[in-house]
């Protein structure tokens, strides 16, 4: 009797799920319409935001064509082309390194991550500078979190950049 009642319950608890995903006709107004289309606001489009770092978005790059960018600020347009001012972003860079393992002696790949937060639109002098001289191939840059001023005062965070280094 308990297992029966055990396998039943069980069999009750994993169909909730399934009845909580159903549409069901909860948005719908007296005249049949969805709220949202009674509001007005079905007729408007949601904010698509491109990031990109000069003209190229996420991509693997080859180094000198890094290397030029990284005095280049980021750019941020949504789907008109109009162009957002980045007020912040997060920097981190993926260095990877050999080594051998001391313990097997097989060789391996480790990864180092650097980074920091930054309040402008692209790499202090520092961190450019630096990067320029260290950079090598089969390293990431990615560029998180970045934030723009748009129309008023209203802030978005827009879609992140990855550069891989070849």
């Amino acid at each position: 009797m308990q297992k029966t009642f055990l396998i039943f319950s069980l069999l009750c608890a994993a169909g909730l799920p399934l009845n909580a995903q159903s549409k069901t006709d909860k948005g719908k107004t007296a005249s049949g319409k969805t709220a949202a289309a009674a509001t007005g606001t079905a007729g408007k489009t949601n904010l698509r935001f491109r990031t990109s770092w000069g003209v190229f978005l996420s991509d693997t790059l080859p180094r000198p064509e890094v290397l030029k960018l990284l005095d280049s600020a980021l750019v941020v347009r949504d789907q008109q082309n109009h162009t957002f001012p980045v007020i912040s972003f997060d920097f981190t860079y993926e260095k990877k390194e050999a080594y051998v393992n001391d313990t097997t002696g097989q060789p391996g790949v480790y990864s180092d991550f650097t980074g920091d937060s930054f309040k402008a639109d692209k790499l202090p002098t520092l961190w450019s500078t630096r990067l320029k001289e260290v950079l090598q191939r089969n390293e990431v840059l990615y560029f998180d979190n970045i934030i723009i001023k748009y129309t008023g005062d209203k802030y978005y965070r827009v879609p992140e950049l990855k550069i891989v280094v070849r």
